[in-house]
């Protein structure tokens, strides 16, 4: 399962709708405490999260990356906003991309993150 934290209604339908169509579960979280409590009842491979969600997905790349192992992290967002990718790769995030790259990629991404290991 991957989870993810979208800021944007229309990305959290895609990669929702996105992993269905490959056979590809996803859940949504939206806080730290969700992430941890999710990891305990579900198998979860990796983590995706839209940084036009705020400060909500920097906390939820460097919830990710504390855990024992780390859990797998892509962040995305406008290609433009540099400050935030580059908070997301100080954060833990094992791969940032734009916004763009990320939608191109989508269910390229969804089955190479299904196959991680946690």
């Amino acid at each position: 399962m991957i989870l993810y934290c979208c800021a944007d209604l229309i990305f959290a339908t895609r990669i929702r709708s996105t992993g269905e169509a490959i056979g590809v579960a996803t859940r949504p979280v939206r806080s730290v405490e969700r992430l941890h409590a999710l990891l305990t009842e579900e198998t979860v491979n990796a983590l995706i999260v839209d940084l036009e969600a705020g400060e909500i997905a920097i906390d939820l790349v460097a919830a990710a990356a504390r855990l024992d192992p780390p859990l797998p992290s892509l962040a995305f967002g406008p290609h433009v906003n540099l400050a935030a990718l580059d908070a997301a790769q100080r954060a833990g995030a094992a791969q940032v991309m734009p916004r763009g790259r990320f939608a191109e990629q989508l269910p390229d991404l969804l089955a190479s993150l299904d196959s991680a290991t946690c």
